[in-house]
Order: C-alpha cells, then sequence, then structure tokens
C-alpha cells in the first residue's frame, strides 16, 4: 500500500459509551483523582499508552460529552486529561478535540505547561465562523489544526448539504486567513467535510451527488490546488459504519483505502486496525467505490444500492 496515514487515535473519547463511564467513574473520585491509583485511571493509562504503542500520530482527547450542562467542566477535565497524556504518551502528540474554543485553548496553555520540549499538538476543530479568535492563538501557542468545511448557516443547497464547490470555498477561506493572517505552514493545515453513514447515503432529490462522492471529491479537489499544497486532509471514517449490520473494520478499512485514492491523507482512527497498511477486502471496497462515485445520475445510484443491499444480506446470512 502506499504512505501511512497520519493516524489520530480516537479512542479517549467521552462520547463512546464504555469509555465515557469510566470517565465519569474517574471524576467521580474528587480531588487526586488524576493522580492517585485507582482502576479508572489505570484503564485510561492504558488507552493512551495502547495507541502510542500502536504507531498513533496524535492521541485525541474529546470530552464535550459532560460539558453539556458547565462547559467549565470540560474545560477543567481537559486541563487533567492533557496532563495524562503527556505523562503516558510516550512523546505523541495530544489532539485537543472539542467544539468549544475555551476548551481548546485551556488544552493548549496546559499541553505546554511542561518543563520537558513536546511536540506539537492538533486542534479539533476550527471553523470558518469561529477562526478568527482561535488562529490568533498561534502566537502564543504553536499548533496544528483541522478545519472542519461547515458554514455557520444551513446549507440550502440540493440535497440539504454544500456542493463540493461549497465545500472547497469553505477550505479556501480557512487557509487564507490561517496562512496569510496568522502564519500557519500548509502542512500544519488539516480539512476535514465529516463523514457521512454509507447505510443512509441516498440522494434526497433527484440528480443529488451523495454525501459520499461529495466527500471525496472535495478532498480532490483541494488536494489538486496548487496554492493549497501541503495540507492535509482527515475524515473520522467510523462513522461510515454507522447502521451497517456486520464487519465494521472491513468497511472502514474499504473506506479509508478508496478515500486515499482521492488524497486521504489522515484519519481519526481506532489505531489497533493498522489502518492504511492493511490490505482492503475487493469486494468492499468495490461497495465503497460504488458511492464514491454516485454523481446524481439513476445509474450510479442504482450501483450502490444494489451492492449496499447484497453486503447487508449477504451479512445477516453469516
Amino acid at each position: 500500500m502506499g504512505k501511512p496515514l497520519i493516524t489520530i487515535g480516537e479512542a479517549v473519547h467521552a462520547s463512546i459509551p464504555g469509555t465515557g463511564e469510566v470517565m465519569k467513574q474517574l471524576a467521580s473520585l474528587g480531588s487526586g483523582a488524576y493522580s492517585a491509583a485507582s482502576e479508572p485511571l489505570d484503564y485510561i493509562k492504558s488507552l493512551i499508552e495502547s495507541q502510542q504503542s500502536d504507531g498513533a500520530d496524535y492521541i485525541a482527547v474529546n470530552l464535550d460529552a459532560f460539558g453539556e450542562n458547565d462547559p467549565q467542566v470540560t474545560i477543567d477535565m481537559m486541563v487533567e486529561y492533557v496532563r495524562l497524556v503527556r505523562r503516558w504518551g510516550g512523546g505523541v502528540p495530544v489532539c485537543i478535540d472539542s467544539s468549544n474554543d475555551d476548551v481548546l485553548r485551556a488544552g493548549l496553555k496546559e499541553w505546554y505547561n511542561a518543563r520537558e520540549a513536546v511536540a506539537k499538538p492538533l486542534v479539533n476543530s476550527i471553523k470558518t465562523y469561529t477562526m478568527g479568535e482561535m488562529l490568533a492563538v498561534k502566537k502564543k501557542y504553536d499548533y496544528s489544526f483541522v478545519g472542519l468545511l461547515v458554514s455557520e448557516n444551513k446549507p440550502g443547497g440540493a440535497g440539504g448539504s454544500h456542493s463540493v464547490d461549497e465545500l472547497y470555498c469553505l477550505a479556501k477561506q480557512i487557509f487564507a486567513e490561517a496562512s496569510a493572517r496568522h502564519g500557519f505552514k500548509a502542512e500544519e493545515i488539516f480539512f476535514d467535510s465529516t463523514v457521512f453513514p454509507l447505510a443512509i447515503d441516498l440522494p434526497i432529490e433527484p440528480g443529488v451527488p451523495g454525501y459520499t462522492y461529495r466527500a471525496f471529491e472535495t478532498i480532490r479537489k483541494i488536494k489538486a490546488d496548487p496554492e493549497m499544497e501541503g495540507v492535509h486532509f482527515s475524515l473520522g471514517v467510523s462513522n461510515c459504519f454507522r447502521d451497517l449490520p456486520a464487519r465494521k473494520v472491513g468497511v472502514c478499512r474499504a473506506y479509508v483505502a478508496k478515500a486515499m485514492e482521492y488524497g486521504l491523507d489522515a484519519a481519526i482512527v481506532n489505531t489497533a486496525h493498522r489502518y492504511g497498511t492493511i490490505e482492503a477486502d475487493p469486494e468492499l471496497t468495490k461497495m465503497v467505490d460504488a458511492f464514491a462515485k454516485m454523481d446524481g445520475s439513476a445509474e450510479r445510484m442504482n450501483e450502490a444500492m444494489m451492492l449496499m443491499g447484497k453486503f447487508c444480506q449477504e451479512s445477516r446470512s453469516e
């Protein structure tokens, strides 16, 4: 296979049911919870260490589920978890993942609150309508970032989602602001157009391309732009499998393999599965390819639906 992916480990995420419960137990231990030995702390330690041993390029931490009623809770917890990654991550930089800019800033501040030198962290994510203040933090804390390709206004185009051109324009806006005004290098910028589940990637209107088509073609268009040469493209690939009956790892592996053909070079993944380094199942790759080519024509849609139906039928009969 080609060049390995830049891998962003997804395991330390409060939305994962088992992990979120352990995080809740750990937080309930009160003062000293993140330093005194306990089973919950050992569990978090194992998540961090295993991703480091798997070769993760970043170890992501997302705690947004704890801040629904009080954002300060997430801010305080992020500080603690950044310390844990710095302590047990073996030098692998943290990916501070939050929809709250205050959480991102707190995580960055704590990451650099160290006597020893630390690797440059990744911030996920920055959007066109919130980027001004967050990008300015570059002057104080060095970091790379994920630019999420969403707009403040609900997409109004056909299919209820952004077109490839609209997604590309969002990337251009973020790139221009980050590089020209705040000094980010191209290789410090990752883009993410989000992943839509294959199981429900059905056109809402005739002639409308599918979501997978739009995501993959956006990768191609951005990577072909000479002005943005060197930028990365990342996707949270696990979402592609949602609502499918079986073979999660196989489907995700095929999705990654196909996306890499379009220019994907980074992903938020379960690092144990070695995405990008193990060959994908040809039949699953064929199915993903059909969705990647679902350009709005009836022929392409029928092909994708046929392969999805076959996959689901065979999965349930195994």
